[in-house]
């Protein structure tokens, strides 16, 4: 009886060895295909050879081969920048870095990548891998892929069909991430710097106070209002956006953490920000003056630094990098600067905050809103509430002499906009359609913004077309 227990045993293993590599051979195999016909096919190379190779093997993610120390974003917001600058960064300083900058970040897409990253025997090919990992899908993909570092940006409210409330996501990511990770916490984020609060070694990056922070939030949307140990309404020493900021509880003593790696000093002229950890401090070139950015490049300072990156090389490496021109772009045409910045759709506070960015700049501006829910001409992922948690309120500004909502929200937006007090002489609807130009003055005394939701690429290459082509004098 006994031998056939384990001769069972031993037919299971060497089926599952069968499985797991039948998965591994298709799915390189599909992978080829791809690159050679995937247009053709209009196949997605990005997670389809995964989606295959989990249908055949269900438990493959746990028996590909891994790096041997793993990188991982996840966050509601900055998850791809900031894994964009770890990889750049590695790679400048001479690592041959696996990762899914060009890919889906939800299962099927790590484990392509995955895939990419072993031979035809399951040997692994890089020694570091940097994944971003959606947050929704991080209890699929934690339990079987244990990062070195985990990286949390921020958790906020995000698309309300998908990811619910923030609460939600912070327990399906607190529930999955191994204890054995060190995480890298944004100590000014009341909600994701609780993380595995008992078990997991933690390092903190932050922000110090700005003389932009203010005492109460001004935001739509705070969701710490109260401590989370005991429930009494909470202090802010200052408070940056929604629940950004530091905070304490008179009752129980609850306060924010400090930050292992701060930016001290934001130096706007010198376009620099000033970075102290322990008794060092550092300069390193300002990517960007968007306080959401900053953060982006002190989470990324900080794993890289703990992963062992000197400050010497974090200072080189950063004065030879941009920001991808996918989230931001910056174009002078005749005098007139056309700035592209992505603003999330169906995010409210990703909008929120560059709202309030476009906002505080100081010129005159007319603004472009391509910020949709309706992807690839299909119906409306979900209904029009999360304008409502958004802070059109600051786009309701002396500086902001037009603004152009366009597509299929645009009747949305133009009545979010009158709601949040803009003068409706201001606003424009249109189509995807419309000449954009005929709205626009192309004053050089006013700069341009588009701000796009990323599945809105078509309909923005064009409307920056029409700018150029009228600003070049041709017609739009």
């Amino acid at each position: 009886m006994e031998a056939k227990s384990r001769l069972h045993i031993v037919l299971n293993e060497g089926c599952e060895k069968m499985r797991f590599y039948l998965a591994l051979w298709v799915s390189k195999f599909i992978r080829f295909i791809i690159k050679v016909f995937g247009k053709a096919l209009k196949l997605n190379g990005s997670h389809f050879p995964g989606n295959v190779a989990l249908k055949i093997c269900p438990n493959f993610l746990e028996k590909i081969s891994k790096p041997g120390t793993i990188i991982t974003v996840t966050g509601t917001n900055g998850k791809t920048t900031t894994c964009n600058l770890i990889t750049d960064i590695l790679e400048k300083n001479g690592y041959k870095i696996l990762s899914n900058k060009y890919g889906s970040n939800i299962r099927g897409g790590i484990t392509t990548t995955l895939i990419s990253g072993v031979s035809l025997f399951n040997k692994a090919k890089y020694k570091i891998s940097v994944l971003e990992v959606d947050e929704r899908s991080s209890h699929y993909i934690y339990p079987y892929i244990k990062p070195t570092y985990a990286v949390v940006t921020n958790l906020f409210r995000d698309s309300l069909k998908r990811n619910a409330h923030s609460e939600y996501i912070y327990d399906i990511i607190n529930k999955a991430l191994p204890d054995i990770s060190t995480l890298i916490l944004n100590a000014d984020d009341l909600i994701s710097n609780r993380l595995k609060l008992d078990t997991n070694k933690r390092v903190y990056f932050g922000i110090d106070k700005q003389e932009s922070d203010t005492a109460e939030s001004i935001n739509i949307v705070n969701d710490v209002r109260i401590c989370p140990n005991c429930s009494t309404k909470l202090k802010y020493d200052y408070i940056r956006y929604h629940h950004i900021g530091k905070a304490y509880c008179e009752n129980c003593g609850y306060k924010s953490p400090e930050a292992d790696y701060a930016v001290k000093e934001i130096n706007q002229a010198e376009e620099y920000i000033l970075v102290k950890h322990g008794e060092e401090e550092f300069k390193i070139k300002m990517l960007s003056n968007s306080i959401f950015n900053i953060y982006n490049q002190i989470a990324a300072i900080a794993v890289l630094a703990e992963f062992g990156v000197g400050f010497a090389q974090l200072e080189d490496s950063f004065s030879k990098i941009e920001i991808t021109k996918e989230r931001y772009k910056k174009e002078t045409i005749n005098g007139v600067n056309i700035i592209n910045h992505l603003a999330k759709g169906q995010n409210p506070i990703a909008c929120s905050i560059v709202f309030k960015y476009v906002k505080e700049e100081n010129k005159d501006k007319e603004l472009i809103l391509l910020i949709e829910d309706f992807h690839d001409n299909k119906e409306s992922s979900e209904c029009p509430a999360w304008l409502y948690d958004c802070d059109f309120e600051f786009l309701n500004d002396e500086s902001i002499k037009k603004i152009i909502a366009m597509g299929h929200r645009g009747e949305d937006l133009k009545f979010r906009l009158i709601l949040a007090g803009v003068p409706e002489e201001k606003i424009v609807s249109l189509t995807n359609d419309g000449v954009v130009t005929d709205y626009l003055s192309l004053n050089k005394d006013r700069d341009i913004y588009i701000l796009y939701d990323m599945y809105e690429q078509p309909i923005v290459d064009k409307v920056n077309d029409q700018i150029k082509k009228k600003l070049s004098g041709g017609e739009a």
